[in-house]
């Protein structure tokens, strides 16, 4: 791993920007009609739970990546083999959100622009900000995060002032009971955005105060979570919830129903700024694990070096993943959940911590009874004096 340190405060920024990247694009949990908001809040939950779980990985093993960790506790072997499906799985997740990004821009705006054109700007950007390293991107992201608030609270402020708010669209709530709303939880919004964020388990190693790993993850989690909530509550308050099934970009719907003193409308360029700012980070978090995971197992020195085979296969893997965006988000939703991310984000993880429990657990049973003759010996002398 490179010699580099991220604040605490960046470390959120890079969490919220994560989160928020391209659940912010999609119709979270619509599902549950308009109990979406609830579901989301309820995965909020899981993921708390969840990032305590990668959070007792990381005190065992402070120092070191998930690759390296995995090793330690499952040995060289089988650590080799998980290790190597963990770094699989962030390019493709990679592949995923830049997938993302490029059906975004092309259903939303550039109708005729091939989506491979679109895909490589953005790879190309984003091999670019990786080879500069994480504390370029932490640094960077500080900047944009301001732009992301600004941009948030004036178009609240635009839709709250247009009068297109209708709480009604909100009612009734739990219209069908608790368990869709679980159910749907436990089949979407507690792996997507919420745990994705064992990614930062490659990057929890850089933080200069690793005492605040914990609180800084915590409070992250939980304030993308609330904003993601209250979208998608305004989404369904502005559209309806049929409207909302039908449109591919609930929040790019909403925020062009702005109409302010019968000149201010068609504000698109709020969905552009929020989209690209968003998917961007997701996406370079994601790929930076994936360079840094690759360089870690391979011994490769220089994990620079990687940045531009890697992003190649991520440009092919995007475009190859899915004949068309209604096949893509239909991966995402049901296939993916299924045989990806519950083993990757719960299962493995919560196996590992027992695991790593228990060996360290013997490890200081056996220091202890180390030092007991010692001290009987002290004890002996002591008497004897």
């Amino acid at each position: 791993m490179e010699k580099a340190k991220i604040s605490a405060y960046q470390l959120f920024i890079l969490i919220v920007l994560f989160e928020l990247g391209s659940a912010l694009l999609v119709p979270l949990a619509i599902e549950v009609n308009q109990d979406a908001w609830l579901a989301i809040l309820i995965g909020m939950v899981g993921g708390f739970c969840l990032y305590l779980v990668y959070h007792g990985l990381y005190s065992y093993y402070p120092d070191l990546p998930p690759t390296e960790y995995i090793q330690k506790i499952m040995g060289s072997f089988l650590g080799k083999i998980l290790a190597f499906i963990y770094v699989l799985y962030f390019i493709y997740l990679s592949a995923r959100v830049l997938r993302d990004f490029g059906e975004m821009l092309i259903t939303a705006f550039y109708w005729e622009t091939p989506l491979f054109i679109l895909n490589t700007l953005m790879v190309l950007l984003v091999i670019y900000t990786i080879r500069k390293g994480i504390e370029v991107l932490a640094r960077t992201s500080e900047l944009l995060f301001v732009l992301i608030i600004l941009l948030g609270i004036s178009a609240l402020f635009l839709i709250v002032v247009s009068g297109i708010i209708q709480i009604s669209n909100l009612e009734p709530v739990l219209e069908e009971g608790i368990k869709p709303v679980i159910k749907t939880t436990f089949t979407q919004t507690l792996y997507f955005p919420f745990g994705e964020v064992i990614i930062f388990s490659m990057i929890l190693p850089y933080l200069n105060r690793p005492e605040k790993v914990k609180r800084i993850g915590l409070l992250a989690i939980g304030f993308s979570g609330l904003i993601l909530a209250s979208v998608m509550a305004i989404n369904v308050s502005v559209l309806g919830v049929n409207n909302i099934t039908r449109s591919p970009f609930p929040l790019l719907s909403t925020i062009q129903t702005i109409e302010v003193a019968g000149f201010l409308e068609r504000l698109d360029v709020y969905f552009i700024l929020l989209s690209v700012i968003g998917i961007f980070f997701k996406m370079c978090v994601f790929f930076y694990a994936s360079v840094v995971g690759t360089a870690n197992l391979f011994k490769v020195k220089e994990s620079a070096r990687l940045a531009f085979p890697l992003g190649l296969a991520i440009l092919i893997l995007s475009i190859t993943i899915a004949s068309n965006f209604s096949e893509h988000v239909k991966e995402g939703l049901h296939i993916i959940t299924l045989y990806l991310h519950l083993p990757l984000q719960v299962i493995i993880p919560i196996l590992l911590l027992l695991i790593a429990f228990i060996k360290n657990k013997k490890k200081k049973s056996n220091h202890n009874k180390n030092l007991l003759p010692k001290r009987k010996y002290r004890l002996a002398e002591r008497d004897k004096n």
